[in-house]
């Protein structure tokens, strides 16, 4: 029973590091209001080096429509800067004595609409991970039953056990897909 052990436990850390990619995905897909992870994979040049811009600079969120990001060395300030600016994210930061202010422009209605679109293609190809993750662990307990490894009732307890949580890690796909397209269309 420890094989059937080892799929289960194995389908379930692939499918929890798909809801966590999901989740991460979501948080860099920019709303109207500021949050820091916004800025989290943007990588900036410290001495040669790409290095995650948190790990050069502190992001707060100043109020709900603006970040400000400190960099811990002031030489890096016009490199931060310039990252922010040349970044997917169009945003347009402005330096302000040690701080750089980064307003996020409000969300137009079409905007809101494609993103919603871009969430949900997002949550799809999460789900048909989660769906893959299922099918290769029904192989592999097919393939112990054929090799006489377990028996047809272990097999489809196994798989029973495997549906469970491909229906629990859907159900979290969706609520943040719920979520994220609630704080999308939220004003």
């Amino acid at each position: 029973m420890s094989n059937v052990t080892a799929i289960n436990k194995s389908a379930d850390q692939k499918m929890d590091k798909t809801v966590q990619t999901l989740k991460a995905d979501l948080q860099k897909i920019r709303t109207g209001r500021a949050h820091a992870g916004i800025l989290e994979h943007l990588q900036v040049d410290y001495y040669g080096n790409p290095t995650p811009l948190n790990q050069v600079a502190n992001v707060s969120v100043l109020d709900a429509r603006t970040l400000g990001v400190a960099p811990w060395e002031k030489n890096m300030l016009a490199v931060v800067e310039k990252v922010i600016r040349d970044s997917d994210l169009g945003l347009n930061p402005a330096s302000v004595g040690d701080v750089i202010r980064v307003p996020m422009p409000p969300l137009t209605e079409d905007r809101r609409k494609d993103l919603i679109k871009v969430v949900k293609r997002e949550a799809e190809n999460a789900r048909v991970a989660v769906r893959n993750i299922r099918r290769d662990a029904n192989h592999e307990l097919k393939e112990l039953l054929k090799s006489k490894s377990i028996s047809e009732d272990d097999e489809r307890r196994a798989q029973d056990d495997v549906q469970k949580l491909t229906d629990r890690h859907v159900a979290q796909i969706d609520e943040a897909l719920v979520a994220k397209e609630a704080d999308l269309m939220a004003v």
